[in-house]
């Protein structure tokens, strides 16, 4: 018995030997294989080159500078010494770079987990390499591979429209593993909204290497999708010319075709796109921030303003919409009306004596505009508006539209839990109290009532779809003719508030606007002149037009900040902007037409 036990143990020990030997020799032979073809075979990113930025004539606005970006060998981090010695032998070669913010950049990415060589100058210039590109390239632990930088030709001009690229952070690269692998993204305007576009996608090549890692040969190689420009409707020559044209302003400017092609947009001040690409210092950055002028706010989609009289268009479609109010509806105007206690005044003091729709839009007077909300009320001046594109995003292809506010009941109900009032109406029929709109908003809304359609506002020119919608009844419709009529009186009638400031050969219909900032105390009889007041209390001046007028192309909508009356402040930039129009060939007019002044 003690012997078949000795046997059983004998047999049992080497059955157990002999199938650990199968497993080790047999089945682990493809564990193990797979673990010799990773080891043997290295995968590499091929990342792609930025598209660049183009005019509707092919000038460049964003373009790639060639360089190079210097990396070390991950892991170096245990061996102090070590480390500091290679990032003195790229100082060598680059003096002006710094040994400690190399050492710095390098251990901020350095980890167990990164196998990856590190990124520690992320840009030389192609030129500053060439004669020290095949020495450093002999350096152990150092790796040199090409790269580029943004670059804006025209730097400031249409900086918020063009916008910028910066390094990726943290965020930005957890959602997108193009931008994380490449090290920059779109920060803002077209650069941010076309960012996927613009920066391509990623290709690969898996290559056989040696135990030493040395290149044997490329198995599979997939090219990266890249180069993929951006052409806009953007005309730079209108651009830096409306540019000069604010000089010393703060404000904005649109001139868009009426099927929402944007030949020219600018906000005021303006910035050098450069100062972001590596990186923006901390007085850079506190000098923008600091400007009481807003130089870092997009306005045409970010800048909130009351439309003031600029909104009476569209008020007075309302009222002829409701039918409570017809075109020979007479409201008279002694300067003001009187709500309890309160006095809501006309612009003119004197007043306007019996006013019909279209001398009230001619001739601006809030008066009538006040008498009849109260026939009408905000609900259906408030849906007009809203149909008309205010209160709700344009479209336009530009990060982060503001969408204003179109003032109701509800509205306010919901935001300041508190009645509404009907002096709260009457303000805001002539585009004061509650209301905010943005220039791109007023300039759509001004293309809606030339054409009877909503365009959609948009920069692009070589890929998207911008339709044009239908927003409007076609009893709605066929009240424009007036509302236009109006609108042409504005710039050529007499008594049009623009007309003596409107010096241009094309012949335009439009509306001004004179938006204020600050209340006007109630027992103030004589309302100080607007160029007596400190300059942050001075109304914005507005002026929105179209033309030629009989058959409308383009909308010029200028808006300056603090420039108070909206003919005077704004029409003369109106009508230079048509002028150059005429001379770049967008307008044609009559060569007897071609004046200086009316």
């Amino acid at each position: 018995m003690r012997f078949k036990f000795i046997i059983f143990i004998f047999i049992s020990v080497w059955l157990l030997l002999l199938s650990k030997v199968y497993y080790l020799t047999i089945k682990s032979n493809e564990y193990y294989e797979a673990l010799a073809k990773q080891n043997m075979i290295k995968r590499e990113r091929i990342l792609p080159t930025r598209g660049e930025i183009y005019d509707r004539n092919g000038v460049p606005l964003a373009v790639n500078y060639v360089g190079f970006k210097i990396k070390v060998t991950p892991h170096l981090s245990g061996n102090r010494e070590y480390l500091r010695s290679v990032m003195e032998r790229i100082v060598s070669y680059f003096p002006d770079q710094n040994v400690t913010k190399l050492l710095k950049r390098y251990r901020r990415q350095d980890s167990y987990y990164n196998h990856d060589y590190i990124e520690v100058i992320p840009y030389i210039d192609y030129d500053e390499m060439l004669d020290r590109y095949t020495g450093l390239a002999m350096e152990r632990d150092i790796k040199i591979e090409p790269t580029f930088k943004r670059y804006y030709p025209y730097r400031d001009l249409a900086s918020h429209v063009i916008g910028y690229v910066s390094r990726t952070n943290r965020k930005e690269a957890a959602r997108d593993r193009v931008a994380k692998a490449v090290g920059i993204i779109g920060k803002s305007g077209l650069e941010r909204y076309y960012n996927s576009y613009l920066q391509g996608e990623l290709g690969y090549k898996k290559i056989k290497v040696t135990a030493y890692n040395e290149e044997i040969e490329v198995l599979e190689q997939k090219n990266p999708i890249q180069n993929r420009n951006l052409t806009l409707t953007l005309d730079i020559r209108l651009q830096k010319y409306i540019h000069k044209l604010f000089e010393g302003k703060a404000g904005a400017a649109i001139v868009m075709g009426v099927d929402g092609e944007i030949l020219a947009a600018g906000s005021f001040p303006e910035y050098d796109l450069n100062i972001f690409v590596n990186g923006i210092t901390k007085k850079q950055w506190q000098e923008i921030i600091t400007d009481l002028n807003r130089p870092f706010t997009n306005k045409l989609v970010n800048g909130l303003y009351p439309p003031g009289s600029t909104i009476k268009m569209g008020v007075a479609l309302s009222f002829l919409d409701s039918g409570l109010v017809t075109p020979s509806t007479s409201f008279y105007c002694g300067g003001y009306i009187q709500i309890g206690k309160r006095k809501f005044r006309c612009w003119s003091k004197y007043g306007h004596g019996e006013v019909k729709l279209r001398k009230a839009i001619r001739e601006s007077c809030d008066v009538y505009f006040y008498e009849g909300s109260l026939r009408v009320g905000i609900g259906r001046i408030a849906q007009m508006l809203k149909t008309m594109g205010f209160g709700k995003k344009s479209g336009i292809d530009l990060p982060n539209e503001f969408i204003g506010v179109v003032p109701d009941k509800e509205w306010k109900a919901k935001h300041y839990r508190m009645p509404w009032y009907i002096g709260e109406t009457v303000v805001c029929a002539i585009g004061q109290g509650y209301d905010l709109v943005t220039p791109i908003q007023l300039a759509n809304y001004t293309a809606l009532l030339a054409t009877g359609r909503l365009p959609t506002p948009h920069f692009a020119k070589n890929i998207g779809e911008f339709p044009s919608k239908d927003v409007l009844s076609q009893k709605q419709k066929e009240m424009l003719p007036l509302i236009r009529e109006a609108m042409y009186d504005v710039c050529n009638a007499p008594k049009g508030t623009a007309t003596y400031h409107i010096r241009t050969p094309v012949t335009i219909a439009g509306k001004t606007g004179t938006a204020q900032v600050i209340g006007i105390p109630q027992e103030e009889k004589e309302r100080m002149k607007e160029e007596e007041m400190e300059y942050f209390n001075r109304s914005h001046a507005w002026l929105t037009t179209y033309g030629p007028y009989l058959h409308p192309k383009y909308i010029v909508t200028v808006l300056v900040e603090h420039g108070g009356h909206g003919g005077s402040a704004a029409g003369p930039i109106v009508s230079k902007i048509y002028d150059k129009l005429i001379e770049l060939g967008y307008i044609k007019v009559d060569g007897s037409k071609r004046r200086s002044s009316r």
